[in-house]
């Protein structure tokens, strides 16, 4: 999107009752999509059943099911749904592009590629450094893009020189798997197609200290409002506009790398997610949308992540699927009205 598009008159203050009812809302769902993942699945569990389970601590199969297997699974979803559409903001915002996000950028292909190594490899890398690493492979892959992008920020453009970075780190990550044995080549591809199946405690307990990137990335949001003046203005107002985007860009980098390390790739849940919150919202005010889009980032994830779970149980169709799925042809819709306005 153009930098008129992102202008601060756009911001429309939006009532803070609306504000209250559209958080409100998204919590509820949220709760609602937790509260019946937990029910649904094999075997099905009453209400009743469930309230035993955490008013119990026994060890029953229905008890280990629900603690050491959905109720993980639910949360690590909500977590990183919401670390990726604040991820999505933040590029938004410092690129002025409405179709910024980790998968257009390299980020995800990049940190892929540093995850395929180890997988595949069998590299001897203690499991609560893998995210660090899939941090550098982030910024080298998107640093390629925002390198390529930095003076014509156009949406074409970007999306071209996106494509051609993660088709590059993809060939790299087909380069590696045809090294692979068989059980790492499999490990890898359950690894690669993103999901949160067979995701328990110890990914929680590794995404978890990573959520601190989420508050210092909402202390941002009065410089992401600034930054939507333009490069002059801001500089004009007292920013550092260089050194702000290579802070806020590492830290859009740091909320993929832990989701990636965990989760695998998960698309367009970071490019979807706020521009949802901003039609809900009606403004373009990011000390607003970001809390919001956590918000709907957990429920978009966690539910189709629920639709992957249940849709044809038994046999489950990665996340990662679901969400190109859905937003594939929306991005193609995004981008036929958006080609449609510049034609008119």
């Amino acid at each position: 999107m153009s930098e008129k598009g992102f202008s601060m008159t756009r911001f429309i203050r939006y009532p803070k009752n609306s504000i209250v009812t559209t958080v409100t809302v998204c919590f509820l769902l949220l709760v609602c999509v937790g509260f019946v993942g937990l029910m649904v699945g094999a075997p099905f569990l009453q209400p009743v059943q469930l309230w035993a389970i955490f008013t119990n601590s026994d060890n029953t199969v229905n008890h280990v099911l629900v603690m050491q297997s959905r109720l993980p699974r639910f949360i690590l979803g909500s977590l990183a749904g919401a670390m990726l559409s604040v991820s999505g903001v933040m590029l938004q915002n410092v690129m002025r592009n409405a179709l910024a996000d980790p998968e257009l950028l390299g980020v995800s292909s990049g940190s892929a590629a540093v995850m395929a190594a180890i997988i595949i490899f069998q590299l001897p890398i203690s499991y609560a450094w893998q995210p660090w690493l899939a941090l550098l492979g982030g910024v080298i892959g998107g640093g390629f893009v925002v390198l390529a992008s930095w003076r014509d920020k156009s949406t074409v453009r970007v999306i071209l020189i996106g494509v051609a970075v993660s088709s590059l780190l993809n060939a790299i990550i087909t380069t590696i798997v045809s090294l692979g044995q068989q059980d790492t080549i499999s490990l890898f591809y359950d690894y690669f197609v993103g999901g949160l199946e067979n995701r328990t405690w110890r990914q929680v307990e590794l995404i978890l200290p990573w959520v601190v990137v989420l508050c210092v990335s909402y202390l941002f949001a009065r410089q992401l409002n600034i930054l939507q003046l333009g490069d002059e203005l801001s500089a004009g107002l007292g920013l550092k506009v260089s050194v702000l985007r290579l802070i806020i860009f590492l830290l859009a980098i740091a909320l993929v790398a832990p989701v990636v390390a965990t989760c695998g790739p998960i698309s367009y849940i970071a490019m979807l997610a706020p521009h949802i919150t901003r039609h809900l919202l009606r403004t373009q005010d990011t000390l607003r949308i970001i809390p919001v889009s956590m918000l709907v980032g957990a429920v978009l994830l966690t539910f189709a992540d629920f639709l992957a779970r249940t849709l044809f149980s038994p046999i489950e169709i990665p996340v990662g699927v679901w969400t190109t799925l859905l937003g594939g042809p929306l991005l193609l819709l995004f981008l036929g009205r958006r080609f449609g306005r510049e034609r008119a």
